[in-house]
């Protein structure tokens, strides 16, 4: 066994409990829309906000294959946390890729004391392309923040929000860490997607909340491998996914004792035409694991020569992480909403019942792999082959001409 892979056995072997109490509700949660309120309260009081941060700095220095290997393992037990932890750990990878300081070892601190980072990014409605509603400006104590915000994911968990606004003063994007502990910050559970329920993706509006003068920086120093490590929670959510769904494939085959005339054996569990579709469930999840998990290593090399100098090699290695979470994004897409519908090919109409949520697999993995419209990616990928031109780091959306 490699020294990272006997690292890796420790690590999971400490949260792999609380991921088996996470699964044990997980159904119950989605039928009844309650909050895991309780299980992001468990991976808090674990340290699991602290993966990134190094040992001597109080975290476990998990490697970045490391840390989506985990939130793969935590979103078999329930796709929701990965997706509400993404923008903590883009945050914590944002700090990771600066230099040190006493304002990053504050942040450290922070998160070592169980403090977790939401998202504020999006804006809907009648608004242009590229225009930016949510605004910053300066005040004698710091700042001020005021907009809205849709697809906040994560904020109802969170102790700070990650908000994409613009100064009024001299018109620079820029990201605003404000503290969702004020009167001028108001979060509401309105998401309504039919998947992806319990990730905390509702709006979230923001009454001249208050904003410390140093949490205030400009958009374009932002780590610049951001894009392809959002898109990793993401694939690694719905890799997470496809490993449930052949859980339940295979549970479901083993215990049920309803067999059809017309079928091949005198028990489900030896019928020879759901063995295989069992087996392709899982093969498929297979699939998808080890590509995400390989175009991690992408994501690792960008952050190892981040602070290199080497202008070149830096560069050469952003495009292969998001050139490689691209193609990721392309199977995982394809293969695990195909999995999680296949499931009900090797179980019955009775386990299309509300109470067993089993179509959550669908839906979950279904609104995931809507983010990050794949069709631009795949065109990235193919544009790169064939033209070798680089694909697209960072995008805007709004109103078209």
């Amino acid at each position: 066994m490699s020294e990272s892979a006997a690292d890796y056995t420790a690590l999971a072997a400490r949260f792999r409990p609380i991921f088996a109490r996470i699964a044990e509700g997980a159904a119950g949660r989605e039928v009844n829309r309650t909050l895991p309120l309780e299980p992001i309260r468990w991976l808090k009081e674990a340290g699991f906000g602290t993966l990134r941060i190094p040992l001597e700095q109080g975290g476990f220095g998990a490697t970045l294959p490391q840390l989506f290997q985990l939130l793969t393992e935590l979103a078999e037990a329930d796709s929701n946390l990965p997706q509400a932890l993404r923008a903590h750990f883009a945050f914590v990878e944002d700090r990771l890729n600066q230099p040190d300081s006493e304002e990053r070892q504050r942040w450290f601190r922070r998160f070592i004391d169980g403090e977790l980072v939401g998202s504020g990014w999006t804006e809907i409605g009648n608004l242009k392309l590229g225009e930016v509603i949510t605004r910053v400006s300066p005040s004698d104590n710091g700042w001020l923040l005021s907009g809205e915000k849709f697809y906040s994911t994560g904020t109802l968990y969170a102790d700070w929000i990650d908000v994409y606004a613009r100064r009024d003063d001299n018109g620079r994007d820029v990201i605003a860490l404000v503290n969702t502990h004020q009167p001028g910050v108001e979060r509401e559970d309105d998401w309504d997607g039919f998947g992806q329920r319990l990730s905390g993706s509702g709006t979230t509006r923001f009454h001249q909340a208050q904003v410390e003068q140093a949490h205030v920086y400009d958009f374009s120093e932002r780590f610049r491998y951001q894009t392809a490590f959002y898109q990793h929670v993401l694939l690694s959510t719905l890799a997470g996914i496809g490993r449930a769904v052949k859980r339940d494939a295979a549970a479901g085959v083993a215990s049920r004792r309803r067999v059809y005339s017309h079928g091949n054996a005198g028990q489900v569990k030896n019928d020879v035409q759901v063995l295989q579709v069992v087996g392709q469930i899982s093969s498929w999840a297979y699939a998808v694991e080890a590509a995400v998990q390989q175009a991690t290593h992408a994501l690792q090399r960008a952050y190892e020569l981040h602070d290199s100098g080497d202008e070149a090699l830096i560069q050469q290695a952003n495009v292969l992480a998001e050139l490689e979470s691209a193609q990721a994004q392309v199977i995982a897409s394809e293969l695990i909403p195909r999995a999680a519908s296949e499931l009900f090919n090797a179980l019955g109409a009775s386990d299309t019942r509300v109470s067993k949520a089993l179509d959550r697999h669908w839906r979950n993995a279904r609104t995931v792999a809507s983010h990050n419209p794949v069709i631009y990616k795949i065109r990235n990928v193919g544009d790169w082959e064939v033209n070798g031109k680089q694909p697209t780091f960072i995008w805007q959306i709004g109103n078209g001409e």
